[in-house]
């Protein structure tokens, strides 16, 4: 699945912002820790250098400085650091004992503590200590390095950085696959739609039984579409019964006018003949109606062979040569040597004729009508097309309709489900049909896949 589709979901919207309260809480505990420990430790290493102030102290009371310079000697090695400072000075500061060559320059900082500054291998080192007098007059300094503190700070940081960085990629690809996870079940959905919008009435919306909220939105569509369905159905065998009824019956008017013209005198037989019209015109509408239902259903079509669609196209227009010029129109045909496609050749062949009859039909009077066929090699398209008034674009779904008519006043001849026939069998052969404008008129096009 393609990543700018997936950056483009709500789920991983969502993760986004996940991500970023996911950073800020991440950030504020780090900081939260990072202070505790620093705190910890400075507190703990500033505890140590009282307790060894005090310590050192008392051993000078109780020994003086035979006493106390054994037990500095014995810290400095027992610590191998040159982070702690001990200095043990006369009255006059000379070096008594410790790891400083001579007494810093003090300045105070509050609560018995002191900073001072030291330079050792050619860098300025900044420390923090407290200092004891002794008796005697002597003077005892046990400071510490503030320099290592900031270290651990940056050891710290660098760690911080690092579980951010990581913690955030994770997120992110654990947002991925979430949206991943998300997109496939509204593919899925919008598959399913596509089918259903496309004609395949039978297809539903799949449930992984889960019952979790995209099952439930399923499971409904679902209910919705058997609903319609079945409205649907009741509609189609409602049109297609009443068809059968009325077909026989009309039949058998028809033959009785037609005996009755026989017998009639001259005055009657233009009403007679107009009778004629009208049921020819009925049963056109009946037979039409049949035609759609059994197409829709597959009932009445033979398996799809493979058929020369340019063969149809130049029977049909030879076909519809003279009537198109009783009605004063030019039609021009054009099409290739071959063109292959799989299909039924007589339902292709009504398809056409329909188009070709409403071409003729609303086409301007001494104008073109147009047949071409076109081979790409990914696809076969047969257009018919002409210089009439067309069909506005807001109504181009709506004609597809079973008897919806441009005519709303509906007194022009005609039922209204020329173009519905088409459309079936279009839907029949899995190719589309596209209604344009062809400034002026209208061009239909029947996109078919080549055969193979």
């Amino acid at each position: 699945m393609r990543l700018a589709e997936q950056l483009r979901t709500t789920t991983f919207a969502l993760t986004l912002r996940y991500m970023v309260l996911f950073f800020v809480s991440v950030t504020i505990l780090m900081g939260v820790i990072n202070w505790a420990i620093t705190g910890f430790i400075e507190k703990r290493a500033d505890r140590m250098v009282t307790e060894s102030a005090e310590t050192f102290a008392l051993l000078y009371r109780l020994g003086g400085v035979d006493t106390l310079r054994p037990f500095i000697q014995a810290r400095q090695i027992a610590e191998r650091s040159a982070e702690s400072f001990y200095l043990l000075v006369d009255p006059q500061y000379q070096p008594l004992a410790g790891n400083l060559a001579d007494w810093p320059n003090l300045q105070p900082s509050g609560d018995g503590w002191v900073a001072f500054n030291l330079r050792r291998s050619g860098e300025v080192l900044e420390g923090r200590g407290r200092v004891v007098s002794l008796p005697g007059g002597a003077w005892l300094l046990v400071g510490r390095e503030i320099q290592a503190f900031g270290a651990l700070t940056e050891i710290l940081d660098r760690v911080f950085v690092i579980v951010l960085g990581v913690t955030l990629l994770l997120a992110f690809a654990g947002g991925l696959l979430m949206s991943n996870n998300v997109l496939k079940r509204v593919n899925a959905i919008n598959t399913t739609s596509r089918q259903i919008m496309a004609g395949d009435l039978s297809r539903r919306m799949p449930t992984r039984g889960t019952r979790d909220e995209f099952d439930q939105l399923s499971l409904n569509l679902n209910a919705m579409l058997d609903q319609i369905e079945s409205l649907l159905d009741s509609i189609r065998h409602m049109s297609d019964n009443v068809a059968h009824d009325l077909r026989t019956p009309l039949t058998r008017l028809r033959g009785r006018l037609e005996s009755l013209r026989l017998d009639a005198r001259e005055s009657d037989i233009d009403e007679i003949d107009a009778c004629l019209q009208d049921a020819d015109g009925l049963l056109d509408t009946f037979r039409a109606l049949l035609s759609i239902t059994r197409i829709e259903s597959g009932a009445s079509d033979a398996q799809l062979i493979e058929v020369d669609l340019a063969e149809i196209t130049r029977d049909a227009c030879e076909l519809y040569q003279a009537v198109a010029e009783d009605q004063s129109l030019t039609l021009a045909c054009t099409s290739p040597a071959s063109a292959m496609v799989r299909g039924d050749r007589n339902l292709i062949f009504q398809a056409l004729t329909n188009l070709l009859d409403n071409a003729i039909k609303y086409g301007k009077p001494g104008g073109n009508i147009g047949v071409a066929v076109n081979d790409d090699g990914d696809t076969v398209t047969l257009a018919v097309s002409d210089d009439g008034p067309g069909i506005p674009p807001d109504r181009r779904e709506q004609v597809l309709q079973r008897f919806y008519r441009l005519d709303d006043s509906r007194s022009a001849p005609g039922s209204g489900l020329g173009l519905s026939l088409v459309q079936a069998i279009a839907n029949r052969h899995k190719a589309k049909l596209l209604l344009d404008d062809n400034e002026p008129g209208l061009r239909a096009r029947l996109i078919f896949a080549p055969a193979v």
